[in-house]
C-alpha cells in the first residue's frame, strides 16, 4: 500500500488514477509521493518515506530540486499538459494588444451611463482601432510545449513566425509547421518581428534576458508578450520604454506592482494554466508519472533524474539506485550482486549533469541485505527496492 499526499487541490479527475494500492494521507511525512502545484516546499523538511514529487504543472521553481536528487526523491512535472490553455491565452493577448480592445472596452464601460453612448462610440472608436495581425511578424522565443503550440496557430492567423530555441527538441521539431522560419540568432527576433512572446523555463542564464539592451534592438512599437515568468523580463525596463513610446504594449500574466495598472500594460491574473482542461491534465499526467515510479521504478518527465525505464516490472526483483555520475559505479555494483550470488537479468543506467539512475531486473528476489551493500558504496544517494 502506498500513500499519497496533497499539498494543494488536486484535480479529482487526476486523483481517480490511482488504484486502490493507494491512500491519501494528511501526514505528509507518512507519505511515499507528494502532488502539488504551488506550495512552497523550500523550507520544508522531508521524511526518509518521501521517494517523489509530482509538481502538477511545468515551473519547479517551488521546489529544492538539488536537495531533493542528494535525497534520491524524483521531481516530477507534467510538460505539455497545460500547453493548449496557455496558447489560447497567448493569442488571446496578441488580440488583446494589436486591437486596441482593452482601451475600448474601458471606454464602453467608462461611458455605460450615457443616453447618448451609440453615437458617441462612432466618433471615439477610431481610437481603438488597432491592428490586424495577420501579415505581422511574430518572433517566439522557446520552442517547447507551448511555444511549438504559438506558432503553428499563429501561422495559420497569417503570420509570419520566426522561432528560437537552441535547444529545439526533435518532437518539438517535427510538431513545427515548414512555414516557421528557425532563427540561430535571438537578435534576429529582437530586430525582425512585430510581435514578440516568450517560452522560455526560468534558469540563471534566462532571468532578466528580455532587458535594455534587448529592447534597445527591438522595432518601434513592438509588442512584448510574457506568460512564462515575469522575472523573465526586466519590467522596469520595459515600463520605461513604454514610456518613451518605443513598446507599444506589454502583456503579462504576472501582476504585481511594476506593470498592474500601468499604461500600456495588459495584465491578467496567473490565468495561463488555470482552465479546468488543464488543471485535469496536469492532474492526470502527475498521478500517471508518480504511479509507474513507485511501482515500476520508471523515471519520465523528471527535472532532477534522468528518463530512465525498463516497462512494468515483471522480474523476482527490482532495485532502483541514486548515485553520483561518477566512473566505476556500475562495476561496484555489478560486484557486488554477483557476490551475493544473484544474477543480474537486464541493467539500464542513465545520467543527468551530476546525478544518475540504475535500474536493475534480478534473476531472484531483491533483498535489504543486497539493498544495504549497494548504499554503503561511496557516492550512493539512495537505494529503493522495487519489488
Amino acid at each position: 500500500m502506498f500513500q499519497y499526499a496533497c499539498l494543494n487541490p488536486i484535480a479529482q479527475v487526476g486523483l481517480d488514477r490511482f488504484s486502490d494500492q493507494y491512500q491519501k494521507t494528511d501526514k505528509v511525512e507518512e507519505a511515499q509521493g507528494i502532488l502539488v502545484r504551488s506550495a512552497a516546499m523550500h523550507e520544508m523538511e522531508f521524511s526518509d518515506n518521501l521517494l517523489a514529487i509530482a509538481r502538477a504543472g511545468a515551473g519547479v521553481n517551488n521546489i529544492p530540486l538539488d536537495r531533493c536528487a542528494q535525497k534520491g526523491i524524483v521531481v516530477f512535472n507534467t510538460p505539455g499538459a497545460n500547453a493548449n490553455g496557455v496558447k489560447e491565452l497567448v493569442i488571446a493577448g496578441m488580440m488583446l494588444a494589436s486591437r486596441e480592445i482593452v482601451d475600448g472596452v474601458d471606454w464602453v464601460r467608462a461611458n455605460a451611463g450615457s443616453d447618448d453612448i451609440a453615437k458617441t462610440a462612432e466618433k471615439e472608436k477610431k481610437k481603438f482601432a488597432g491592428t490586424e495581425v495577420e501579415g505581422k511578424k511574430l518572433g517566439i522565443i522557446g520552442l517547447g510545449a507551448i511555444g511549438v503550440r504559438v506558432a503553428n496557430a499563429a501561422v495559420n492567423l497569417g503570420m509570419e513566425v520566426y522561432g528560437y530555441d537552441p535547444y529545439v527538441s526533435v518532437d518539438a521539431a517535427w510538431s513545427l509547421s515548414r512555414s516557421i522560419k528557425h532563427v540561430l540568432d535571438v537578435n534576429t527576433i529582437y530586430e525582425t518581428c512585430d510581435i514578440i512572446t516568450i517560452h522560455v523555463p526560468l534558469l540563471e542564464s534566462t532571468r532578466g534576458m528580455i532587458g535594455e539592451e534587448a529592447i534597445a534592438k527591438m522595432k518601434d512599437g513592438v509588442i512584448l508578450i510574457n506568460m512564462a515568468r515575469d522575472v523573465l523580463v526586466d519590467e522596469e525596463a520595459v515600463i520605461r520604454a513604454i514610456d518613451a513610446g518605443k513598446v507599444r504594449r506589454y502583456v503579462s500574466d504576472f501582476p504585481n506592482p511594476t506593470v498592474a495598472g500601468h499604461a500600456g500594460c495588459i495584465t491578467t491574473p496567473h490565468l495561463g494554466a488555470s482552465t479546468e482542461e488543464s488543471e485535469d491534465n496536469c492532474a492526470k499526467m502527475a498521478v500517471s508519472e508518480l504511479r509507474d515510479y513507485l511501482e515500476n521504478g520508471n523515471i519520465t518527465n523528471s527535472v532532477n533524474y534522468p528518463k530512465c525505464a525498463m516497462g512494468v516490472c515483471e522480474a523476482p526483483g527490482r532495485i532502483g539506485i541514486f548515485h553520483r555520475n561518477v566512473a566505476n559505479m556500475i562495476t561496484a555494483f555489478t560486484a557486488i550482486i554477483g557476490d551475493c550470488g544473484v544474477n543480474i537479468a537486464e541493467l539500464t543506467n542513465k545520467s543527468k549533469g551530476d546525478v544518475a539512475y540504475t535500474l536493475m531486473d534480478l534473476d531472484s528476489e531483491a533483498t535489504q541485505a543486497i539493498a544495504d551493500k549497494l548504499r554503503a558504496v561511496d557516492g550512493v544517494f539512495r537505494v529503493r527496492i522495487v519489488k
